[in-house]
């Protein structure tokens, strides 16, 4: 059997009981989906609802959405095969040229001599079209200059072909020439430079200086304990912990690998591969402190890596879609507020009809926690009505400005920790 699949569908992870599919479904209670992947997934047929419940988790593991379809085949009681098909879109129509500039009919024509300067408007005819450079080059030095009919003519000088020269500014001197240089004036071409971004702040090149900087951004306090040994500590009451990192295979030996500590690893590059202790390698150190940069990373996320064993790129992907995961969070939030911006302060919000502008992005789980969110403090942009509604009770443009100005208060009233709160390196006796 064919069945389209809705937008309902897709929010409440279910499929309706179409006439034609009573047969298909003759007794109400649990059966199996097998997917195209083998996967078996169990559902629920609600004969008295006209639902078959639980089919969520079948959608979103074939990436199925509005308008795909859904083959159903019974295989044996309780048990169908069901395929889906993700209808074809079409492709993007090609982008439209954008319209040429309307060519310049006027402009100010600047004339100089030692003792006038005068600033007029001259009509200009439109460009003929382009010719070859040598042609053009010969059109514009023959061209004469431009003159003014209504002044009165002054007397020749002893030097003509001087007469009219300004002042020697070397910052004019070009755009003078091109206002002398007839109908065929072309306008400066002034363009800037793109400013260029602000550089990312560069990596220590040093493991030490790598370490240093993974302790600040994750609150690790940081110990050197010599021979080549270093302490990652987190100050955490009963959630605290401490990691040894050896910095060559040789600190395996020195005293100060024998200091009590939870997790021990040895910091190597990505192919080797030490035998009896655990590795942090220099690869995954470096991604660690770029996912710490992206997101907030702390050294609760982190226990569970040196619990495995070893640190390594593998580690960092895994930490990688963690931070993606806190990212998408954060763009889902941002999508709701711009979608709530298109509607003016005092009105209703209809939470059917706020999803399905947000469409299958945002399911109806995370609209409702973020809804809830922007009814309480500091937002308050929210108040809950009857019927799964909602009064917008101010703007969102005044609602971010508003919260920039309450973070800029809260800002100047925090007072600044001393240095010691910080992640500091520090040297600790080594006992024998």
């Amino acid at each position: 059997m064919r069945y389209i699949i809705t937008r309902p569908d897709l929010q409440e992870g279910s499929l309706r009981l179409l006439k034609y599919l009573d047969a298909l479904f003759p007794q109400p209670g649990p059966v199996q989906f097998v997917d195209d992947q083998g996967t078996e997934h169990t559902v629920q047929v609600d004969r008295a609802a006209g639902r078959v419940w639980g089919v969520g988790a079948l959608y979103h593991a074939q990436h199925l959405g509005v308008n795909d379809v859904l083959m159903l085949t019974a295989l044996a009681p309780g048990r169908y095969q069901a395929e889906g098909i993700v209808k074809p879109y079409a492709s993007p129509p090609p982008p439209r040229p954008a319209p040429s500039a309307a060519p310049e009919t006027r402009r100010v024509v600047t004339a100089a001599t030692p003792h006038v300067r005068e600033v007029r408007l001259q009509t200009v005819r439109p460009a003929p079209a382009a010719e070859a450079p040598a042609r053009e080059a010969a059109r514009e030095a023959a061209a004469p200059a431009p003159r003014d009919l209504g002044r009165p003519t002054e007397p020749p000088r002893a030097e003509p072909g001087r007469a009219d020269q300004p002042r020697p500014e070397p910052a004019r001197t070009p755009a003078r020439k091109d206002a002398r240089a007839g109908s065929d004036f072309r306008p400066l071409d002034v363009r800037f430079d793109r400013p260029t971004a602000a550089p990312a702040p560069a990596l220590p090149q040093d493991s030490a200086g790598q370490l240093g900087e993974l302790a600040r951004l994750t609150g690790y306090r940081l110990h050197e304990l010599g021979g080549g040994v270093t302490r990652l500590t987190a100050d955490l009451g009963t959630h605290g912990y401490s990691v040894l990192v050896a910095h060559q295979p040789d600190a395996l030996t020195g005293a100060a690998w024998s200091e009590p500590a939870e997790y021990r690893v040895l910091l190597t590059d990505e192919a080797t591969r030490p035998e009896g202790v655990a590795r942090l390698t220099r690869e995954a150190l470096v991604a660690l402190i770029e996912h710490a940069r992206l997101a907030p990373l702390s050294a609760v996320d982190l226990r569970g890596y040196w619990k495995a064993g070893s640190v390594d790129l593998e580690s960092a992907a895994s930490v990688a879609e963690m931070v993606s995961a806190h990212l998408a969070q954060r763009g889902t939030f941002s999508f709701v507020l711009l979608t709530l911006a298109q509607q003016p302060a005092h009105s209703v919000v209809s939470v059917p009809r706020l999803a399905e502008r947000l469409g299958s992005g945002v399911n109806y789980a995370e609209l409702g926690s973020i809804l809830d969110t922007l009814t309480r403090p500091p937002f308050l942009a929210l108040t809950p009505l009857p019927a799964g509604q909602y009064l917008l009770r101010v703007g969102v443009a005044e609602l971010l400005s508003d919260m920039a100005e309450y973070a800029d208060v809260v800002r100047r009233r925090i007072r600044v920790p001393a240095p010691a709160a910080a992640p500091v390196r520090e040297r600790e006796p080594v006992r024998a």
